[in-house]
């Protein structure tokens, strides 16, 4: 492992027994309380983002929007939010799915101009079901083949299978850096 994933890592927090018993929580506050480490974080996935040609970046509530919106303010893309309900003015497509510890459903307004590639990008990968839903959405209601959109996380939890549902599903996927074990 370079000493540039190794940075990242080491600034990822590990909250035991949170939101609930036996979920090792990963925290990202502390990366993002460090500008070096987070812009670090930024450019690599700007670096990944590079060749795939976006025309659109979603981001996944809420800590989704951290990494999605300065992505898309270094290409200049529109940043499209993929939010919990209630929280949209206009008319929404959604999609239930199961998280880790739970349910729920995610939803993006109809109007929202999603075309060409997309970039998903969230901070975490576990079960895949949030950025699945999300992927499935686009897929569905937008018409974009799967092979034009790609889901980016900051962390993979590959004990959890989502990263390799992801791509059995036929989108692609891409991870910063790895917790083994959780």
């Amino acid at each position: 492992m370079g000493v540039y994933k190794f940075m990242i890592k080491e600034h990822i927090r590990t909250v035991k027994d949170f939101p609930i018993d036996g979920i090792q929580y990963r925290d990202i506050t502390s990366l993002l309380e460090d500008p070096q480490v987070y812009n670090k974080c930024i450019n690599d996935i700007c670096h990944f983002s590079h060749t795939f040609g976006a025309e659109c970046i979603i981001g996944i509530e809420s800590r989704g929007f951290i990494f999605g919106i300065s992505l898309a303010q270094e290409f200049r893309l529109p940043f499209i939010p993929a939010r919990k309900p209630g929280k949209l003015p206009n008319e929404t497509v959604s999609k239930s799915f199961t998280l880790e510890y739970g349910e729920s459903e995610l939803h993006l307004q109809k109007i929202s101009p999603i075309s060409g590639k997309v970039i998903i990008v969230d901070d975490l990968i576990a079960t895949g079901g949030t950025a699945l839903a999300c992927a499935n959405l686009v897929h569905e209601h937008w018409n974009i083949p799967k092979e034009d959109i790609l889901i980016m996380a900051v962390i993979d939890l590959p004990n959890w299978g989502g990263s390799a549902i992801i791509q059995e599903q036929g989108f692609k996927c891409k991870t910063l850096v790895e917790f083994e074990g959780d």
